[in-house]
């Protein structure tokens, strides 16, 4: 089955060392995705990249860079999304977010639900 239909790509730019209580942010931001019945999150992981603070956190061989830049992307229907920006408000204390309007092509098993 294919779905088909516009929709918002939710960017969070944060640091890998970055924390939410006792788990790594991009975890909890991801578990309040699912928990809140967004569609799909996606975590990358950096190798190179700069903040607000122009620290330059790279994967090298010879740089001991803990603080790797980590991208989530979650992509659903706009009012999801827009519902869940309150959450991520109190979650993300530093970092960037971004929105955007997307055309989905959604291809999936099954009935829609």
């Amino acid at each position: 089955m294919k779905l088909e239909g516009s929709g918002k790509l939710l960017r969070i730019f944060v640091g890998e060392s970055d924390r939410w209580g006792y788990q790594p942010l991009y975890t909890a931001i991801v578990e309040a995705a699912r928990a809140a019945g967004i569609g799909g999150a996606t975590v990358f992981k950096g190798i190179e990249g700069y903040g607000g603070h122009s620290v330059v956190h790279a994967a090298r061989v010879f740089d001991l860079s803990s603080d790797l830049p980590i991208l989530i992307e979650i992509v659903d229907v706009e009012e999801r999304i827009r519902a869940f920006l309150p959450q991520l408000d109190k979650m993300v204390t530093e970092g960037m977010v971004t929105l955007e309007t997307v055309e989905v092509i959604a291809y999936r098993l099954g009935s829609p639900k």
